[in-house]
């Protein structure tokens, strides 16, 4: 990853797709404040320009002009007619991690894990698995645990909702076990899990609301389809102020009364696992504060 906490924490709040084929999108890409950019090579770009726009992504990956952000390339999907070369083009450039659509078994990150160092990717291109069919649901633990160079599960929800059958509507409750299947299985492994698009640019209101969903369901952070979402991303996914003094309240109160038997804080017994989590509050907070 490209920018690290003092607890070796990468904030990924909000992660953004750039198409690689829009030369003032890559350039404008350097100013945004996101913690992640995704230069898409997929959907965002028509077959008559995808040559192009790889060479651009990687040129873009291998500048060192991003600054702190986690910077990605995704390739096309496997099986595609650009889906090698893209594989090659972006293991060489060496981005943080290589994103590819439609992850659907152990066998296919295995593939793509030993493809990334057959052409060379450096140590620390990690890939991006998406997640986005019934099958890679089902089968989303093992997916997680195929490599230690998988790093994060990317979830497609538009792809998912199309693949049930199902509908669009506020609150995802249509696609809610898929989300909770990923994420189980993300933090199993101990990978980064980072939430879907949402698709209406100008639905300010249900953007956020999606955006807190995510954060409540346990998301690291969120994939955008537009520069406007990103400061409602970076502030949902962030703890908030309340939220980080009454970790370093709970976790000044253990520490005072350790050794005395039962431990409260504000009327409320304090066990280890409080602890953990108001530490990990702490460790976001710190990493998030320190992107400047």
């Amino acid at each position: 990853m490209s920018s690290t906490s003092p607890a070796g924490f990468t904030p990924l709040r909000s992660v953004l797709y750039m198409p690689s084929s829009n030369e003032r999108a890559l350039e404008k890409a350097k100013t945004i404040a996101c913690d992640g950019l995704i230069l898409d090579l997929e959907d965002a770009v028509a077959p008559d320009a995808k040559a192009a726009a790889r060479d651009a992504a990687c040129a873009a990956a291998a500048s060192g002009e991003y600054g702190r952000r986690t910077l990605t390339i995704r390739v096309n999907g496997i099986g595609t007619e650009w889906h090698d070369a893209d594989l090659e083009a972006a293991a060489q450039a060496g981005p943080d991690a290589v994103v590819v659509p439609k992850v659907d078994s152990p066998a296919a990150v295995g593939r793509l894990v030993d493809a990334l160092e057959r052409y060379g990717a450096p140590d620390r291109t990690t890939l991006w698995a998406m997640v986005e069919t019934p099958v890679a649901i089902l089968d989303a633990l093992a997916i997680a645990r195929a490599s230690q160079r998988l790093s994060a599960f990317v979830i497609g929800t538009n792809d998912l909702v199309k693949e049930l059958y199902a509908e669009h509507v506020p609150g995802r409750a249509p696609i809610l076990p898929s989300l909770h299947t990923a994420l189980l299985a993300g933090r199993a492994a101990g990978i980064a899990v980072l939430d879907g698009v949402y698709n209406d640019v100008q639905d300010t209101d249900g953007f956020l609301a999606e955006c807190r969903q995510g954060r409540e369901l346990g998301f690291d952070g969120k994939t955008l389809i537009h520069p406007s979402q990103v400061e409602g991303a970076n502030e949902a996914f962030a703890p908030s102020e309340q939220a980080v003094e009454e970790a370093r309240g709970l976790i000044e109160a253990w520490e005072g009364g350790q050794g005395s038997g039962v431990v409260t804080y504000n009327g409320r017994m304090v066990e280890n696992l409080h602890v953990e989590s108001a530490r990990r509050v702490l460790d976001i907070h710190r990493a998030i504060r320190s992107l400047g």
